[in-house]
């Protein structure tokens, strides 16, 4: 399996899902705006393995559900994507977060690299 196969379909299944403001990943406009507010704050950030996580721990219940409902929605996209091309989920996670993800993390805002390293941007 080429790398430009991979690409396109985790591509086109994000895309489909980022274009529709998280409508796909069933994340409510509400969890959208918490969920930014908490990156901006540096609380929750992307992840290597291409899911958010938390920064710093969080007890906020709505915080860590609209997390939830975000990852389980990637988690869902991630699974269709790798069923389209013969590849595993951790690796079509992994390719969604180099070449989707990672580029719309702002400035300022943090990330875990693949050595499990928080680094802000």
């Amino acid at each position: 399996m080429t790398m430009r196969k991979i690409f396109i379909a985790v591509a086109a299944v994000l895309a489909l899902a980022l274009a529709a403001g998280g409508a796909a990943f069933a994340q409510s406009a509400e969890q959208k705006a918490l969920i930014d507010r908490a990156k901006a704050e540096g609380t929750v950030g992307e992840q290597a393995d291409g899911f958010l996580g938390f920064r710093i721990a969080s007890s906020d219940v709505t915080l860590n559900a609209a997390v939830r409902v975000t990852n389980d929605g990637r988690r869902a996209a991630y699974a269709r994507a790798a069923a389209d091309v013969g590849i595993g989920v951790d690796v079509a996670a992994a390719r969604a977060f180099e070449t989707i993800i990672q580029p719309r993390i702002s400035t300022g805002q943090w990330w875990r690299n693949a050595e499990g390293q928080w680094v802000r941007r």
